[in-house]
């Protein structure tokens, strides 16, 4: 089973998870977002996803919108011994089942073989409270970071918190 927007709000649904639920245009970018006038701003998420070099490990690194950090920095903060690079959108669709703008840590769901690991940036948890995407870019949900975590995790996703 994908998950798609539906499937994902009827498993939060499903879960008992509270969320917030915010429709709007389709967005692909965090700019576009704050233009279009997404809610939640002050608890948005960006999500890289990335690959190391040979191809083995993929990571989702979900840090505030606000944050800009190279891939670098971020290699740095998930301990990778290898250099980092975006995935490509193939490899988006085949591990996450999304399209660019649509990169959630709820995508994670989509990973049924667990290979993709996500990485939960520290300010989250701090706020207490993300905004994601509902694995499609016409909406978003406000959820508590536990939450989310939990979710993913009773799902066999491995999450870390990471401070980005």
């Amino acid at each position: 089973m994908r998950y798609g927007k539906a499937e994902t709000l009827a498993l939060l649904d499903a879960a008992g998870v509270p969320y917030d639920l915010a429709e709007h245009e389709a967005v692909f970018t965090v700019e576009e977002a704050h233009a279009a006038g997404v809610p939640f701003t002050e608890y948005g998420d960006k999500n890289l996803f990335l690959r190391d070099d040979k191809k083995r490990s993929y990571y989702l690194a979900c840090m505030h919108d606000q944050k800009r950090r190279s891939i670098k920095e971020i290699q740095l903060a998930v301990s990778s011994a290898r250099r980092l690079s975006f995935a490509s959108e193939r490899d988006l669709a085949a591990k996450l089942g999304v399209i660019p703008g649509a990169v959630t840590p709820l995508a994670a769901l989509n990973d049924t073989e667990h290979v993709v690991q996500v990485f939960i940036d520290q300010s989250f948890i701090d706020l207490g409270r993300i905004a994601v995407h509902p694995c499609d870019n016409t909406a978003t949900v406000l959820l508590r970071t536990d939450d989310l975590m939990a979710l993913l995790q009773d799902r066999g996703s491995r999450v870390q918190v990471v401070d980005f």
